[in-house]
């Protein structure tokens, strides 16, 4: 018999999430069964911590529910003869520590993945994150060589692969982040500019002064006052995608305009919000190119991990603080 830890969401979040609005409860799981549907039982060992989990609770979390969430886990016990004992996989089953299951909702890593490279890449780089910024960018903002690209957030999980594949594809980055260490580490990767947008006097100065142009392409994280912003910089024709709204997220009362409307109108921009499932039919195609530019250092990853378990609640707050560079991880 195993015994799960799993986090609950305790309460509704009220405004910025709490400590307090998480339960950590214990779960007795079902032994395996030959014939049986759970023929799998799995322990998680890195845990993904995102954005989205903010966004989703209360749409798809309810009180009570474990948190949703993605994980890197070990099969420790086996009935299927498709996954052997000790093989790593990735999950979707929230926060806990152990689960069973018939194998169905499981993701095996590459098979080109070499042992050298943290597995913990499948929550990140080589996994969501990174599928969110190819997608985004081949898909929605369909960037050109030449173009100039314009990314918030920069320093995280999705923002930093958005800028290096911009940069393999031929295209200008700009990009800001909140602290003068992320935007070090921007340039560090590779970004043609990059700015602390808390520390700049101006904005809308800031953006001029770093594509005098204007923008071709804009990968959107943040929303809010910075949208509103760049959007005024967009080039004749310019393709805005909407990946997140962090800004938002943890506001108890909506934010109002300014509107948007008007500069979409004169410089006939296209805005398209989107999730990375839409292109579930391509997973395999973009793991493999990220894999491929990883192994040949042409994408650069870096993560900021927890360690144990029971900081799950304190690592996505910090992550909703923006205190992570490159992608958050809990390692149990």
């Amino acid at each position: 018999m195993v015994i799960a830890k799993a986090w609950v969401l305790k309460n509704h979040f009220d405004g910025f999430p709490k400590t307090s609005d998480f339960d950590l409860k214990k779960i007795e799981l079902p032994n395996l069964k030959d014939g049986g549907e759970q023929k799998l039982l799995l322990e998680s060992v890195f845990l993904s911590v995102d954005p989205y989990m903010r966004l989703c609770c209360g749409r798809m979390v309810k009180e009570g529910d474990i948190m949703i969430g993605t994980q890197v886990a070990r099969i420790v016990e086996s009935k299927n003869p498709a996954f052997a004992v000790g093989t790593f996989v990735v999950g979707d089953r929230g926060w806990r520590t152990h689960f069973v299951s018939d194998g169905k909702d499981l993701q095996l890593l590459p098979s080109s993945w070499p042992e050298s490279l943290p597995r913990s890449l499948a929550l990140g780089t080589v996994g969501m994150p990174g599928l969110t910024a190819y997608f985004g960018l081949l898909e929605v903002c369909k960037m050109k060589p030449g173009e100039t690209v314009l990314v918030n957030a920069a320093a995280g999980a999705v923002g930093s692969v958005v800028g290096q594949l911009a940069k393999i594809g031929g295209c200008k980055v700009v990009g800001c982040a909140g602290s003068d260490d992320k935007v070090a580490y921007l340039k560090k990767i590779g970004f043609d500019e990059a700015f602390n947008y808390k520390t700049v006097k101006s904005l809308d100065e800031a953006l001029r002064k770093a594509s005098p142009d204007g923008y071709d392409c804009f990968f959107d994280n943040v929303g809010g006052e910075f949208a509103s912003v760049a959007i005024n910089q967009m080039k004749k024709y310019g393709r805005i995608a909407v990946c997140g709204a962090i800004s938002q997220y943890n506001d108890s009362v909506p934010q109002k305009g300014p509107y948007m409307q008007i500069p979409m109108i004169f410089e006939e921009l296209r805005m398209e919000g989107f999730i990375v499932t839409r292109w579930n039919n391509r997973r395999e195609e973009g793991l493999q190119a990220l894999l491929k530019w990883v192994v040949e250092g042409k994408v650069k990853y870096h993560e900021q991990v927890t360690e144990g378990f029971e900081n799950m609640p304190a690592a996505f707050i910090g992550m909703l603080k923006g205190e992570n560079l490159g992608k958050a991880i809990v390692k149990v």
